[in-house]
């Protein structure tokens, strides 16, 4: 009998300091079923809002990522740890807790845009070295469905297209919720953007799917995401 196969889903939110705030982990088989769920915001890094405020940019308060939004972003995480959908952990119980999942489902890592996820766990010290079988889950995606024709309709059916750059440059977009809306419809909420429930509600969707229909070798080497190749002038032609 072969042996079940897990993965490992990881999704983070992070500070202005380039470190991880809420960190998501979801234990998956190949049909999607949860084995494992878990949001923390981590100790060192929330607890300590004047050194390590959340990421934030220039913005109303309409927009997720705004300073302005930061009040109510520090209010729905207070409010989930109240409640219980967040624990409050210290670096060192993530990794113990890592160190657990590795040992007990030995699973395949992945992340929507793994090396982003890769980069501010090791900055806040969050070990991921020993999951050493990983592919990157946008990589796959974009590669399985970011060019055929049902996904280009849904792009345009439904307004997924980038803003024009200053070089001109209009892109067809494959982030997460776009990817999972196709997937599942287009009724599908936007990501909220807090780490466990993107990764459980929208990366897992589109893991699933992935593996049920594609060669191991073709989704775990994915070719590397270039904004060229989804540049929606060399996509859609005019008739």
């Amino acid at each position: 009998m072969a042996k079940k196969k897990f993965f490992l889903i990881i999704d983070t939110e992070t500070t202005q300091t380039d470190q991880v705030a809420d960190c998501g982990i979801v234990v998956t088989d190949k049909q999607g079923n949860i084995h494992y769920e878990g949001g923390f915001m981590v100790a060192e890094t929330y607890c300590d809002a004047v050194n390590h405020p959340l990421f934030h940019i220039f913005g109303d308060a309409n927009d997720v990522f705004s300073a302005a939004s930061l009040p109510a972003r520090r209010a729905r995480y207070d409010a989930m740890i109240s409640d219980g959908r967040r624990m409050v952990a210290s670096v060192a119980a993530i990794n113990s807790l890592l160190a657990k999942i590795n040992a007990r489902y030995s699973p395949v890592l992945t992340a929507y845009n793994l090396n982003f996820d890769l980069g501010k766990c090791a900055n806040t010290g969050i070990d991921l070295t020993h999951f050493d079988k990983r592919f990157c889950l946008w990589y796959a995606a974009a590669a399985k469905w970011g060019r055929n024709k049902d996904f280009l309709r849904f792009v345009l059916e439904n307004g997924y297209l980038g803003n024009r750059t200053k070089t001109g440059h209009v892109g067809v977009q494959t982030k997460a919720d776009v990817m999972a809306k196709f997937l599942l419809g287009p009724e599908l909420p936007d990501e909220p953007h807090t780490a466990l429930e993107d990764a459980r509600d929208y990366e897992r969707p589109i893991l699933a799917a992935l593996v049920k229909n594609t060669p191991v070798a073709e989704y775990m080497n994915p070719r590397p995401y270039s904004y060229r190749d989804f540049a929606a002038k060399n996509l859609f032609t005019v008739k």
